[in-house]
C-alpha cells in the first residue's frame, strides 16, 4: 500500500504545472458543474445549503402500494475564511426530518496557488453524484441507483490530503488518505450482496480504525468547451471491530479478525457535457473485493467478488430555443445498469436479483438555476424476475 501511495504521489507531482494559478482556494470546474463547496465565495463567513422534498409512488403487478412524502434532506452549509490561505467548510445534514449527520467538515490551507491541504471529514471523490448532489445539479427526483449501491453516496470519511487546480493544463485533482468503511462490527457483517459496502459507511461518527489507511483520488480534465472528464480510484481495506483489544498472541483470534477484513479496489470513469441546451452524463464504476471467501464464511454474508455498473443520461433544455425565456425545462432520459453480484466466490451463488436495470424519463423545470421542480417515471427491473416495480416521483429542490 505504501508503494502505491508513493508512486501515485510522484506521478501526480510530475504532472503538475508549477505556473498554474487560481485566484480561489477551491477547485475550478466548468461553470455548469459546481457544488456548494466550489461556489462558496465569502468574506469572513457564509451560510448556505440545499434541500430536497420528494413524493414516491410505486406501482406493482396486482399490488397496491402506499406513496411516500418525505423531506428527504435539508443540508446547511457553514463556512469561515480566516485569511487568504485558511478556510473552513462544513455541511450539516438532516435526513427524513429526524436523522442528523455531518456531511463535510474540513480545514483547507492554501500551500501554493495550485495545491491546497485539506484535513477533516471529506467526500470521497468517486463518480459524479457523490460530490455534485445538490438537487438542481442532477436530473431526476432521486439520485442514480448506481450511486447508491456501488458508490455508496453520500460517501465521506475522515482523512487528510491535497487538492488543487492546474489552470494551464485544464485539470484539477484530489488525493486523500482516509479511514476505510467498517465491514464488521459487534458480531454483524456490514457488507452484503444486495448493497455492497453501503452499510459500512462510518460518516465520521466515532469511526473505528484498525490500522488500514486507504487512498482516494480523482483527476478531472475540463479543457474542451462544456466537457469534463474524470478518472477516480479508491484502494485499501475495510475496518473491523474485532481488532479492538486483540490478543496478538492468540492465533485463533487473529485469524478471526483477519477474516473480517475485505480488500477494496474501486475505479471510476465519468463524463459530463453541457452545450447549447443539450446535456449528457455518463459514469462507469468497477469494484473488486479481496478476501471475500473468508469474510462470507466467518460473517455469514453474501458479498460478491466484483461489482460493476454504468449509466448513460441525455437531456435537452427546450427553453434554450428561445432567447427571451430565462427558465430551463429539461426533458431527459437515463438508462443505468448495476450488478452487485458481477461475480462471487465459490461458496456464494450469484443472485440475479442483484443484477438490476433502471430506466428513468422525466422533466426538470428550473425557474432559477439553483431551484428545481422535478417529475419522472422509473421502470425498475432485475434479471431474476425480469419484472419489477415502476415508480412515479415528484420533487422540489433548492440550493443557495
Amino acid at each position: 500500500m505504501s508503494r502505491l501511495i508513493l508512486t501515485l504521489l510522484i506521478l501526480l507531482l510530475l504532472t503538475f504545472n508549477i505556473q498554474a494559478q487560481t485566484s480561489d482556494s477551491t477547485i475550478a470546474l466548468n461553470n455548469s458543474f459546481r457544488n456548494t463547496l466550489y461556489t462558496a465565495k465569502f468574506g469572513v463567513g457564509q451560510i448556505g445549503g440545499y434541500a430536497q422534498i420528494d413524493f414516491n409512488q410505486p406501482f406493482g403487478d396486482n399490488l397496491k402500494y402506499n406513496g411516500t412524502f418525505d423531506v428527504h434532506r435539508l443540508v446547511l452549509f457553514v463556512g469561515h475564511k480566516f485569511n487568504d490561505k485558511l478556510s473552513f467548510f462544513s455541511e450539516i445534514e438532516l435526513e427524513h426530518v429526524k436523522e442528523v449527520y455531518i456531511e463535510q467538515a474540513f480545514l483547507e490551507y492554501k500551500i501554493t496557488p495550485w495545491m491546497n491541504l485539506r484535513s477533516g471529514l471529506v467526500l470521497i471523490p468517486m463518480g459524479i453524484v457523490n460530490e455534485y448532489h445538490e438537487p438542481p445539479t442532477f436530473n431526476g427526483v432521486e439520485r442514480p441507483n448506481l450511486d447508491k449501491y456501488i458508490v455508496p453516496t453520500t460517501w465521506r470519511e475522515i482523512g487528510i490530503g491535497l487538492a488543487g487546480n492546474l489552470t494551464s493544463s485544464s485539470m484539477n485533482y484530489q488525493l486523500y488518505l482516509v479511514n476505510g468503511p467498517l465491514g464488521y462490527n459487534d458480531g454483524n457483517a456490514l457488507f452484503n450482496g444486495a448493497n455492497g459496502i453501503r452499510g459500512g459507511r462510518q460518516k465520521g461518527a466515532k469511526s473505528k480504525f484498525s490500522g488500514n489507511i486507504n487512498l482516494a483520488t480523482k483527476i478531472n480534465y475540463y479543457g474542451l468547451p462544456g466537457l469534463t472528464i474524470g478518472v477516480s480510484g479508491y484502494f485499501g481495506k475495510s475496518q473491523s471491530s474485532l481488532y479492538d483489544q486483540l490478543d496478538l498472541n492468540n492465533p485463533d483470534m487473529l485469524a478471526s479478525a483477519d477474516s473480517s477484513i475485505v480488500g477494496i479496489k474501486m475505479i471510476g470513469f465519468d463524463a459530463r457535457y453541457d452545450y447549447h441546451g443539450f446535456q449528457a452524463r455518463s459514469q462507469v464504476t468497477y469494484t473488486k473485493f479481496n478476501n471475500t471467501t473468508a469474510y462470507n464464511i466467518y460473517s455469514d454474508s453474501d458479498l460478491g467478488d466484483k461489482m460493476f455498473g454504468y449509466f448513460i443520461e441525455m437531456g435537452y433544455d427546450v427553453f434554450s430555443l428561445s432567447k427571451s425565456i430565462n427558465e430551463q425545462l429539461i426533458v431527459f432520459g437515463r438508462f443505468e445498469s448495476y450488478n452487485t453480484h458481477q461475480s462471487t466466490s465459490s461458496e456464494i451463488s450469484i443472485n440475479d436479483e442483484y443484477n438490476r436495470t433502471d430506466i428513468t424519463v422525466g422533466l426538470h423545470f428550473k425557474p432559477w438555476s439553483s431551484t428545481s421542480f422535478k417529475a419522472d417515471y422509473q421502470l425498475l427491473k432485475n434479471r431474476a424476475t425480469l419484472t419489477g416495480i415502476n415508480q412515479l416521483n415528484l420533487g422540489v429542490g433548492v440550493w443557495f
